[in-house]
């Protein structure tokens, strides 16, 4: 009888060994960690332009399509910018068209104006020499008064007729100069109604992708303004679970390593993923975050525990229910099984 229970008693403790290394071998094989959480990329909803918003058919925690409208800032302030700048574009138009006409008929007797300055400039000098010489004559009794008038009258006329050529030429430049002038409010005048309907643009706020409204701060009526945030939009095309491992349980963990996920508010459903990514820093110690990296804290305190590093691993599916950011998740890895990405 003795003998019987020491049998037993033997076998007994094998079997409890070898299950007990078998769990340590399935451990070892595919860790697990309920230190995990959902995850999804998330955008701020931030208007681009101020304005009140009018009109606001969305609700918190509601699901929204790509392309629907979010809501919509007042756009008249926009469309009364635009129409001004159009009718000045329109009125610069005719100005341009008839300063280039000008512009072209002075161009056209711009070579006969460049003799008419040579002429006038030579018969101003002949006109000067003349009157010069006959000045000189005058004070010897050469010359009448009467002649060094008529030299001086000559002279003063050639001066005018030269003065007058310059002149015309001068309003030709300047008009040409008055082209480009108006050229450049228009260019101007067209950068403003480009800059106007853009804004018109920006005052109607669409759904950028598929996704669900969250943490919607504010009614219709409310003044909006580029710095303040007006929902946040998360996109539930992709999801994901992050799940902080020991560093120890990382060897053969690499992008492609397949995952069952258990979310915590059902567990009796199970869900399938990859990874997509293993952390390469998380913040040393027990402050917080340091130059940007995560920071995990730790559970023990008192003995020297493996760090642990965070583990973003893809989902395949998910379920609407089930699947929120925040949501706490079990995880389990399974080295040596891999999904090969295309």
């Amino acid at each position: 009888m003795a003998l019987k229970t020491k049998i037993y008693a033997i076998c007994l403790l094998l079997l409890t060994l070898a299950v007990l290394v078998l769990v340590l071998l399935r451990i070892d094989a595919a860790p697990r960690t309920d230190d995990a959480y959902v995850y999804a990329d998330t955008i701020s909803v931030v208007p681009e332009v101020s304005g009140r918003i009018i009109e606001l058919p969305v609700k918190d925690n509601q699901l929204v399509k790509r392309g629907e409208l979010l809501y919509r800032i007042d756009p008249r302030s926009f469309q009364n910018i635009l129409d001004a700048s159009q009718a000045r574009l329109i009125t610069l138009n005719e100005q341009i068209k008839l300063s280039e006409r000008s512009v072209s008929a002075q161009q056209y007797n711009a070579e006969a104006v460049a003799a008419q300055i040579a002429s006038a400039r030579s018969q101003y000098q002949q006109a000067q020499e003349t009157y010069n010489r006959k000045l000189a004559l005058s004070e010897k009794n050469y010359v009448s008064k009467e002649e060094l008038d008529l030299a001086r009258t000559f002279r003063n006329t050639a001066e005018a007729n030269y003065n007058s050529a310059k002149l015309q030429a001068r309003q030709a430049s300047a008009a040409v100069s008055g082209v480009d002038a108006l050229v450049a409010q228009r260019n101007e005048v067209q950068a403003q109604i480009s800059e106007a309907k853009l804004n018109l643009e920006y005052s109607e706020v669409r759904a950028p992708f598929d996704g669900r409204i969250t943490s919607l701060k504010t009614s219709a009526g409310q003044y909006a303004s580029p710095s303040q945030s007006v929902m946040t939009l998360i996109d539930t095309r992709q999801w994901y679970v992050i799940a902080n491992f020991r560093e120890t349980d990382l060897q053969g963990v690499t992008e492609g390593t397949t995952a069952t996920v258990f979310i915590m508010a059902d567990t009796n459903k199970s869900f399938s993923g990859t990874v997509d990514s293993v952390s390469y820093g998380v913040a040393p110690g027990d402050s917080a975050s340091v130059g940007g990296l995560q920071f995990v804290e730790k559970t023990i305190n008192w003995v020297h525990v493996s760090q642990r590093f965070p583990v973003k691993i893809k989902m395949s599916g998910y379920d609407r229910r089930l699947f929120r950011i925040g949501a706490s998740a079990v995880v389990t890895l399974h080295r040596g099984n891999k999904y090969e990405r295309e």
